[in-house]
């Protein structure tokens, strides 16, 4: 149903109609990517790595099932929509990997999303583009995850710091204040990919 003040134009002949079905189908490729990319870290050994990528990806995933659910309240079931769109189809190793995902999001986080979400507000769908808004400062905070860790993975700081950081083993809770982490932990001879990461975020998106 449309919400209060919302417009009752037909609504599958709207631009945000097809905006959602565009954010759909980019978001569910988005969260298949990086589930490629976390098989890829736990190739090498990078347990946690991985885990932090597959988080990302189900981050994807509920905002296609946002979009989803967004057609079906306000169009119904569909048996076909037709979208005309380009989606990244980009792949290569680990980092160049985690420096196109840091792209990507960076593109729907400042330029995709805030479009749609200007669209929706010109076409009196409020609560759509309040839905696209909450979307793109998650996507922000990705672009930021993505871009550190590509950074870190490439210069080989992801367990290195300037000044001592608390480090704390995934596996059994181990934890030493230090400017590097261990390779091995000392407690339960877990590797050091198995080490928590100290990943940044935007804190106004939170």
């Amino acid at each position: 149903m449309l919400a209060k003040g919302e417009t009752a134009m037909n609504f599958t002949e709207t631009r945000t109609f097809f905006n959602l079905a565009r954010g759909f189908a980019g978001e569910c490729q988005a969260g298949m990517r990086y589930q490629l990319t976390a098989k890829e870290a736990m190739k090498q050994g990078y347990e946690v790595l991985a885990d932090t990528i597959r988080t990302i990806a189900k981050n994807e995933t509920n905002h296609a099932k946002v979009f989803f659910e967004a057609i079906q309240q306000y169009a119904g079931s569909q048996e076909d929509i037709r979208i005309e769109a380009s989606f990244p189809f980009h792949a290569g190793t680990l980092a160049e990997n985690l420096r196109f995902a840091a792209i990507d999001e960076q593109d729907e986080a400042e330029i995709l999303y805030p479009e749609f979400a200007k669209i929706a507000k010109e076409e009196g769908f409020e609560q759509l583009a309040l839905k696209f808004e909450q979307v793109a400062k998650v996507e922000e905070n990705h672009k930021i995850i993505f871009g550190y860790l590509h950074e870190a993975f490439e210069d080989g700081s992801l367990y290195k710091a300037e000044r001592p950081m608390l480090w704390i083993c995934s596996e059994c809770g181990y934890m030493h204040t230090t400017k590097e982490a261990w390779n091995i932990c000392p407690l339960c001879g877990a590797s050091q990919g198995e080490v928590e990461l100290h990943l940044p975020f935007k804190k106004e998106n939170l």
